[in-house]
């Protein structure tokens, strides 16, 4: 109990249960669309709670969910699928890395703004109609771009799945293989942000507590989210990962622009 003690200190009941409610919120859609957690995660509990507190929240659940999405089918598989995309993976690991001490330095509002707009950009552009040709997504400097730009989304908030996203559907990687190289990547830039997140003191004796707390409904919601995944055709599939991203970078915009 001792452990829970700083945190049932410093913020109140509420609180938390509201954030574990957000958190199965997140894990519903995460097992659904294959992605997102952080983004429903960071915008629902950013609102309760204060930004930073929410991207520290958020660690340990997208951890161990992306362990579960990354070997939904396998270690091989997984292993199978990062061979595959093992030069886009590198890239979004490293840049994660060089980017995660910021968190630590920046504004929340300004946190909030940089997140709202690239991801709500994202998805506007897929919604309007605009998607990359296979050939181009197929060019190194494709990858590139899309790699370094899911690193600093991911490396600030482990927002990384708009740009990954977009670049697998331009690439017509699969529904399942899609889940399941972004599990594999989300996970290893996740093992990156959490260690350092822990070095810099984003996780803390209250913070850490919040996010190991946050664990059973993140995987709660994943549960249901999978059966849901399931049942969804390839097109519906695509649809709904661009609606959640839409909901999700607006109210990050609105968090920001609040202040």
């Amino acid at each position: 109990m001792s452990f829970f003690a700083p945190l049932f200190a410093e913020y109140d009941p509420l609180s938390l249960v509201l954030a574990a409610l957000v958190m199965f919120v997140a894990g519903f859609v995460k097992g659904a669309v294959g992605f997102a957690l952080p983004m429903v995660a960071v915008s629902g509990i950013g609102s309760i709670l204060p930004a930073a507190v929410a991207v520290a929240a958020l660690m340990l659940p997208a951890l161990l969910t992306n362990v579960w999405q990354a070997l939904r089918d396998g270690l091989g598989k997984a292993l199978e699928s990062l061979r595959t995309f093992r030069a886009y993976t590198l890239g979004i690991v490293v840049v994660m890395g060089l980017v995660a001490p910021l968190v630590s330095i920046l504004p929340a509002p300004t946190l909030l703004l940089i997140l709202g707009v690239g991801v709500t950009f994202f998805a506007a552009i897929q919604l309007a109609g605009w998607r990359p040709s296979a050939e181009m997504a197929r060019r190194p400097a494709a990858g590139a771009v899309s790699a370094g730009i899911a690193g600093v989304f991911g490396g600030l908030a482990a927002v990384t799945g708009p740009p990954v996203v977009l670049y697998m559907l331009a690439r017509g990687v699969p529904k399942v293989e899609q889940v399941r190289i972004q599990g594999v990547i989300f996970l290893l830039g996740l093992i990156v942000v959490t260690s350092i997140h822990g070095a810099t003191g984003v996780l803390n004796a209250v913070t850490l507590p919040l996010s190991v707390l946050l664990i059973a409904p993140a995987f709660a919601g994943m549960a249901v989210g999978l059966w849901v995944q399931d049942r969804l055709a390839q097109e519906t599939f695509r649809r709904a990962t661009l609606v959640v991203l839409v909901i999700a970078g607006l109210n990050l915009l609105r968090r920001g622009l609040a202040g």
